[in-house]
């Protein structure tokens, strides 16, 4: 029996061309990466006290040798755009004979790709880490343990191992609320992953987390990673007051922000206690502004509503919105392009996440595209980036050259200079914060990098934020810490549009040339029997 274990836990490389990397961003404020990797830490306080943790992100630090030969496990995984590096680490585990325990979104979603590993946790930890510690202790060498999909009782959540940071890498910390979301759209994996029915965790873990962070000197952004949090509205209504009571009690030491569905418009008490709790920022899904791309993808929450008087709503209760947006659904008829362009523009949203469709791994969209024998072989991440420019893994309904065109217009508009400026000038006016932004350490130092750096964003990008920047001081200075955040990501986004923009160019150019070729397309289960007969 072994009782005691050297875990390294080794976070994987994103690709490195992604839209949500935003390298300069966190340069200004000398980070090295957004987000801390919230599930590994979660997996730390899973494993039993006695043994020896050792954390390495290999997106902000590098993996030594000294840290592969410490160990007597390495466990490792994440999500989609890690697939490549997490396959990487495999391999180096194998070839030196270390065993290595892979977890996560992707190896949950497809685990014949990750089947070299010794050890395979599919679904959620917390109720199976129990059979593999079990497993382990008892001398197995390799297994695959298997929680049933979307089940697992979140108050039996541990406190993750927030001391294995090192927060000083990171703009913002993670910590969840809830699992699982209430809508069933057709291109979404959370309900296949997590379930349709959302399960929160008690209010006493939520504070003992923001307790933690605390105690460990941490102040500033802290982001609910729920992927809708107001999926479950009577466990939110409950927990927010004592969160304003806490945030009133420690002096508001955290800004917070979240992902949740259109709908927190229509409930204009849950938005204003979101407010009065702190929450600045929300990532809403809108997708598409037509209607039957809506109803046929099933994301009925987003129809029978104005968008922009939605976001104004939510600008209005001082949070700001961040949106998604997705080009190549088979309801598109005809160009798209013009009124994505002018529903981005119309809500005032700056940052603005548009990607290529892209057929995950269990979603309804996958086996839908597989029935009809449009889903290709080849799913596209062996490419380095992300939906941006690794989507439409299948056969497009529209002519895929139209749908591309469709897609660069969209990003070369929108992250121009001055449209993109004068979105963040509009925000500054209809922001209605109730409380001012707490400095930090470290604040006025970004802020003087950022007034350096602005200009190598772009031709004219200096002069549009100078002018934004003055607007939002003369009218509505409790925003500018807000727009200030949004310049910054500028400094990301702008070339990374350009980026995209001219690697959808060399593929459309493929396109008329004649030399892009359509992937060979995925059978059927019953036409790879007919084949075999």
């Amino acid at each position: 029996m072994t009782d005691s274990c050297k875990v390294l836990m080794i976070f994987p490389l994103f690709n490195s061309g992604s839209f949500w990397n935003y390298k300069e961003a966190c340069d200004l404020t000398g980070a090295r990466y957004p987000a801390a990797p919230l599930g590994l830490i979660t997996v730390a306080a899973l494993l039993p006290k006695n043994w020896d943790v050792r954390l390495v992100n290999r997106n902000t630090e590098e993996l030594t040798e000294e840290d592969f030969a410490w160990a007597d496990m390495v466990m490792t995984g994440g999500m989609l755009p890690q697939r490549n590096d997490a396959l990487h680490l495999i391999d180096k585990c194998r070839t030196s004979g270390k065993p290595v325990v892979v977890g996560g979104p992707d190896v949950t979603s497809s685990p014949d790709i990750y089947k070299a590993a010794h050890f395979q946790v599919l679904g959620e930890a917390e109720e199976i880490m129990v059979n593999f510690i079990s497993a382990w202790r008892n001398g197995a060498t390799g297994g695959v343990f298997v929680a049933p999909m979307g089940k697992t009782d979140v108050t039996k959540s541990p406190l993750p191992r927030f001391d294995l940071l090192k927060m000083d890498q990171y703009l913002h910390v993670g910590i969840q609320f809830s699992r699982g979301c209430p809508f069933s759209c057709e291109f979404c994996d959370i309900i296949e992953l997590y379930g349709r029915v959302p399960r929160a965790k008690t209010t006493g873990q939520v504070m003992a987390e923001l307790d933690a962070l605390y105690a460990l000197g941490y102040r500033g952004h802290v982001d609910f990673v729920d992927d809708n949090l107001i999926g479950n509205k009577k466990a939110l209504r409950k927990f927010l007051p004592d969160l304003k009571r806490w945030q009133d009690e420690k002096r508001f030491p955290f800004e917070f922000s979240t992902e949740a569905s259109i709908n927190l418009a229509d409930d204009a008490e849950l938005l204003r206690d979101l407010a009065e709790s702190n929450f600045f920022a929300v990532f809403v899904g809108i997708e598409s502004p037509d209607t039957d791309t809506l109803i046929m993808t099933q994301k009925k929450q987003n129809t029978r509503r104005s968008l922009q008087q939605s976001i104004e709503t939510i600008h209005g209760a001082g949070i700001f919105v961040n949106a998604g947006f997705i080009v190549g659904f088979d309801s598109e008829k005809g160009s798209v392009a013009p009124g994505m362009i002018a529903c981005i523009e119309d809500t005032a949203i700056p940052v603005c996440m548009v990607g290529l469709l892209y057929a995950l791994p269990t979603t309804q969209l996958t086996r839908r595209l597989l029935a009809e024998g449009r889903l290709f072989s080849d799913d596209g991440q062996t490419q380095s980036g992300d939906q941006c420019t690794a989507g439409l893994n299948f056969e497009t309904n529209r002519p895929r050259r139209d749908v591309l065109d469709d897609y660069r217009a969209v990003l070369r508009t929108i992250y121009e200079p001055t449209a993109y400026f004068g979105r963040v000038r509009r925000l500054g006016r209809m922001l209605k914060r109730k409380r001012a932004h707490r400095m930090i350490k470290g604040d006025l130092r970004s802020f003087v990098r950022l007034l350096f750096r602005i200009h190598r964003a772009g031709p004219g990008t200096a002069g549009q934020f100078w002018r934004m920047l003055v607007d939002c001081a003369l009218h509505n200075p409790k925003a500018l810490p807000y727009v200030v955040m949004t310049s910054a990501l500028y400094l990301h986004l702008g070339p990374f549009a350009r980026q995209v923009v001219a690697e959808i160019d060399q593929e459309i150019v493929k396109i008329d040339q004649g030399h892009w070729q359509m992937p060979s397309l995925q059978q059927t289960p019953v036409e790879e029997h007919a084949q075999l007969a």
